[in-house]
């Protein structure tokens, strides 16, 4: 059973667990593309995906965003809330790739009643390269 994080405890700096995920394949990309329904072909058909100038297909940018709410919300636990998550998107990833979610605190705070805490998340490819990074805010319980 996973413990339930407390602001109180939450320091500066501080790491958020890093998730990584298993290597993309052209099946997760189209079973993807089947849930969200965005059948732009950039993401299933590698011919047309080279026609573009791209090397294969690519993974979907929203599911890479899904994934740090994921991080997040595993993160804080039942007692937590995500209040907002936002990412952009700078690099493409391809089938054959590890994608790793990674946050750190930023900053912590009271107000109004609630506990925030303020995360930089991205994610990255299995060298290290920053294909979404994003920001978060969370709520936490308080020991208090």
């Amino acid at each position: 059973m996973k413990t339930q994080p407390y602001f109180d405890d939450i320091r500066l700096g501080e790491e958020i667990p890093l998730q990584v995920r298993e290597p993309l394949s052209t099946r997760s990309l189209v079973k993807w593309a089947a849930a969200v329904r965005d059948f732009y072909e950039v993401h299933y058909d590698k011919d047309f995906a080279r026609s573009i100038g791209l090397r294969d297909v690519i993974a979907h940018g929203p599911n890479k965003c899904a994934l740090l709410g994921r991080l997040m919300t595993e993160w804080i636990g039942e007692a937590g809330r995500l209040h907002r998550l936002s990412c952009t998107h700078k690099a493409s990833n391809f089938p054959g790739e590890t994608l790793v979610c990674r946050g750190r605190v930023k900053d912590k705070y009271s107000k109004d009643g609630r506990h925030y805490v303020e995360c930089e998340v991205w994610v990255e490819n299995q060298d290290g390269v920053v294909a979404a990074p994003g920001a978060a805010t969370v709520s936490l319980p308080s020991r208090g």
